[in-house]
């Protein structure tokens, strides 16, 4: 029987995530490296128990109906739990942004001044059907000297029990207390409120899932929130684009992994190029089982073609569908983003190196591409080790979000007597 907000204290979690961030604190990075290779160690060891509780999830999944997209997302494998496990190998050979000096000088008067990066303190990490987060976000706050109140969505609270139930142990084999990472055994909504009103026990909230739950927490929480955002990521192919690349970059950024929110859901298409290379993309599309949703110019050269909608340009299909919009110039490409875009991932493919750099200053996103794929926007894949979220907002951490974004700065002064 799932355990409700009536009989468990979030409260009392959140105050011993407090004390136990101000051991975590003090520790020193190779404590803390050693703590993320044991937890690796055990993750790996333990694989066999965090695939039985996934099966429980799975099930349930399948029993209401979930969609393919929301079944890649909770699905465990012994290879995904591996993953996870040298992530945080990763995470542990990456330099510590905390005691970082980002600059320093002194006064006239011999005040010396620095500026240090710090822990953000408490993080409270509201997310979905993605096990993969738990580890993920308890390995990056942990080494940037967070702790962490973890509250994953009620699809996955059987692998997330385990999970953390197995990082515990872990934990008690190390310096860093098991009370830094918290996790919320609720499917109750009343315990994710609790955590937004929270501010005298929480710094920061960071909601990672579907665009309900990011507004959600946005709209209700009085916590600060690091805002992460859906990804309608888009691919504008110009006439001056290499027809190879074009065609392996939109079938990447498409297929690769269509349940992410950096994966491609709509194609912006110069007609001149569609007109001129329209068999080589019917090709690719059959291929790969991509099913179109266009405006005119793409019902009329791509057959099967659905005829587009408005909800279709806003759409995150999340899956094998995909938009196709057709223009004959930049600015209307850049006018068709600014318009359906969530500022997540865009692209652009050409050969010309003026019209990319116009379409990277015009265009307002977290993350830019010339002649490459989508899918990079991606802690692992930028070399961050993991990611906490991408974030879409312009307030202190922006794009994908590794150690340095869970860190905020302390001025420290040091004198020797001086007055104003």
């Amino acid at each position: 029987m799932a355990v409700t907000a009536a009989n468990i204290n979030v409260q009392q979690q959140a105050k011993s995530a407090k004390k136990a961030q101000k051991e975590l604190s003090l520790l020193t990075t190779e404590e803390k490296n050693v703590a993320l290779q044991k937890l690796a160690d055990v993750l790996e060891k333990d694989y066999q128990t965090i695939l039985e509780a996934n099966k429980e999830d799975l099930e349930t999944g399948r029993q209401k109906g979930c969609d393919e997209a929301f079944m890649d997302r909770l699905t465990l494998t012994k290879e995904r739990i591996e993953d996870f496990a040298q992530g945080l190998r990763d995470v542990s050979r990456l330099e510590d942004p905390t005691g970082v000096i980002h600059s320093d000088w002194t006064l006239e008067n011999g005040l010396k001044v620095q500026k240090v990066a710090v822990p953000l303190g408490v993080i409270g990490m509201i997310y979905e059907a993605r096990p993969n987060v738990t580890v993920d976000a308890t390995g990056l706050a942990l080494k940037s000297g967070n702790a962490i109140i973890l509250k994953g969505g009620s699809s996955a609270i059987s692998s997330n029990k385990v999970i953390v139930d197995v990082i515990h142990r872990g934990l008690e084999q190390t310096k860093i207390p098991k009370e830094a990472v918290q996790f919320i055994n609720s499917t109750d909504r009343e315990a994710t409120q609790q955590l937004f009103t929270m501010k005298q026990h929480i710094d920061v909230l960071i909601p990672r899932g579907g665009g309900k739950l990011i507004q959600a927490v946005v709209n209700n929480a009085t916590v600060p929130v690091l805002e992460t955002g859906v990804g309608n990521c888009h691919l504008y192919i110009h006439k001056d684009a290499d027809v190879n690349k074009a065609l392996d970059i939109l079938i990447n950024a498409k297929t690769d992994r269509p349940a992410v929110c950096n994966a491609l859901e709509t194609a912006i298409i110069d007609k001149d190029w569609l007109a001129s290379n329209k068999d080589d993309l019917i090709d690719a599309l059959k291929e790969h089982n991509i099913q179109i949703h266009g405006d005119e110019t793409a019902q009329k050269f791509i057959p099967g073609t659905i005829a587009a909608t408005e909800s279709d340009w806003a759409n995150e299909y999340l899956s094998t569908d995909l938009a196709i919009k057709t223009v004959t110039s930049l600015s209307e490409a850049v006018d068709h983003i600014e318009l359906y875009g969530t500022k997540h991932s865009e692209a652009i493919v050409t050969e010309n190196k003026e019209t990319a750099a116009l379409f990277m200053k015009l265009v307002d996103a977290a993350a830019l591409y010339h002649n490459a794929s989508t899918r990079f926007t991606d802690g692992g894949a930028l070399g961050f080790g993991a990611e906490i979220g991408i974030s879409t907002q312009k307030l202190h951490a922006r794009g994908p979000m590794g150690l340095p974004s869970l860190t905020t700065v302390k001025y420290m002064m040091h004198g020797d007597g001086q007055i104003r």
